[in-house]
């Protein structure tokens, strides 16, 4: 009869598929609580996509090994009497497990480092689309797993023997060597999300569990006969991925905003905007310290809009006619241009922001720029430019005098603004006159009108005659 390292079952086997389970709970937490919770805004394009393609090939790679290392799916819980297609040790072992799995998994990966390689190393955007690279990245793994289902070397217990386990150990090899590659050709960029270091990390997990499972794997293929040792590789080779994906995963450089941000500190999350994580002054919220501006409507709207406060207001009514992408795009330039331009790191996180905001088709913002003007920014050889969004500003300048500007002075959000600034300026000369460090909404009351006024009084006790006409 046969034993449990044939049929599974074993107990290292329900704590195998166990760690893989909760590793796989794990991993969706992990890329869903800051969504749900915190309301981090979802990315758009490649930096969704590949990110939640790392969770597909996380899963593919987790359910390979569960049901072709443990030879039964559900470990013997549900018996199958004829076997189907879809129980081909070829669509679990070979598909499922290498090009869906494995393969996927690291090319992913090698897609996001190249892309950071052609961003602060060739200070462009990285020209093949994601959606075409990964494919070629995963081309190798696809054509060896073909070439596999083509020849069908595996035996009845999905075993490929020693002549065609070397070759496929050494595909995340090749890949890992790669990634180092990558890795070693950006060191010397100063990244302000510490992605070089969770690079190093990453290679360093990979190596650790690809050691350990090339190890495990070559000793499960070639000592089948070895009842003790195919029951403990087979447990370790899934313990082994279900801790490389969780890692792999939590390692994550793919968003800036999303990487700096961690469950266990609160006080990160305070950072709304690109411009407040990469530390720009003054790109926050408007203060009480910001100086007002006496607005003359005569005035051109691009010398306006350099004063805080009146950008603000005008912002909020564009956003009132569903039109406020283009001033949004405007105060972001503007913080920007105080980016200096030795700092090319800083400006080129903050130049890859703004295109996938507001220039990529598609944008969550997207601005209504020319065509010309779109590629030329998306084509630019050098993001950290000190003129690359400057065409695209002149162009929504003209579209914000004729569809905005007109509207604005009569809106109620100018006279707010005039009436603001009024009082900001009244209250002001007030402080400077009597000294006063009272707020400013008080600093105008006088102690007669003040109705607290007679907390401000020296309380002296009564006297006998005010105490006998109090008796009177």
């Amino acid at each position: 009869m046969a034993g449990c390292d044939v049929i599974g079952g074993c107990p290292s086997d329900y704590v195998a598929l166990s760690v893989s389970i909760i590793a796989f709970i794990i991993l969706l937490l992990r890329s869903s609580l800051p969504f749900l919770i915190h309301k981090v805004p979802r990315p758009k394009g490649s930096s969704f996509w590949i990110p939640a393609l790392q969770i597909v090939a996380s899963f593919n790679l987790l359910l390979s090994l569960a049901c072709f290392h443990l030879k039964q799916m559900s470990l013997n819980v549900v018996r199958f009497h004829r076997r189907k297609w879809w129980q081909s040790c070829y669509i679990w072992g070979v598909w499922l497990n290498g090009p869906l799995g494995f393969g996927l998994l690291l090319s992913c990966r090698i897609i996001q480092a190249t892309h950071l390689y052609s961003l602060f190393v060739k200070r462009r955007i990285f020209p093949i689309r994601s959606y075409i690279s990964l494919p070629l990245a995963l081309l190798p793994w696809v054509a060896w797993a073909a070439l596999l289902h083509i020849v069908r070397p595996l035996n009845y217990r999905c075993h490929m023997g020693t002549q065609w386990a070397v070759p496929y150990i050494c595909f995340p090899v090749f890949y890992i060597a790669g990634l180092i590659g990558i890795t070693g050709a950006i060191h010397h960029v100063e990244f302000r999300f510490d992605e070089l270091k969770d690079l190093w990390r990453a290679i360093l997990v990979t190596v650790f569990s690809i050691s350990v499972w090339v190890v495990a794997y070559v000793l499960n293929e070639t000592h089948e006969e070895v009842m003790w040792l195919q029951v403990t590789t087979r447990c370790v080779i899934l313990v082994v991925a279900s801790s490389l994906v969780v890692a792999f995963f939590s390692i994550s450089f793919s968003q800036p905003l999303v990487s700096v941000m961690s469950l266990n500190t609160k006080e990160s999350f305070d950072l709304k905007t690109m411009g407040q994580a990469l530390g720009i002054p003054d790109s926050g919220h408007l203060s009480h310290n910001d100086p007002s501006l006496d607005v003359d409507p005569n005035e051109p709207l691009d010398k306006l809009l350099l004063n805080k406060r009146f950008r603000y207001s005008f912002m909020e009514f564009a956003d009132s006619c569903l039109a406020g992408e283009s001033v949004h795009f405007y105060n972001e330039v503007e913080q920007l241009e105080r980016i200096p331009g030795n700092d090319p790191v800083k400006r080129i996180y903050m130049a890859r922001h703004i295109i996938e905001k507001y220039i990529n088709t598609g944008a969550p913002m997207e601005v209504n720029i020319s065509y010309r003007t779109r590629q030329e920014i998306l084509t630019t050889l050098d993001l950290a430019h000190t003129d690359l969004f400057k065409n695209a500003v002149n162009e929504l300048l003209q579209l914000m005098n004729m569809n905005l500007a007109k509207d604005y002075w009569s809106s109620m959000y100018f006279l707010k603004f005039k009436e603001e600034a009024a009082m900001r300026s009244v209250d002001h000369e007030l402080e400077q006159v009597n000294g006063w460090n009272f707020s400013p909404r008080l600093s105008s009351v006088h102690c007669p009108d003040d109705p607290f006024y007679q907390d401000h009084m020296p309380r002296d006790p009564p006297t006998l005659d005010a105490r006998g006409s109090h008796l009177h």
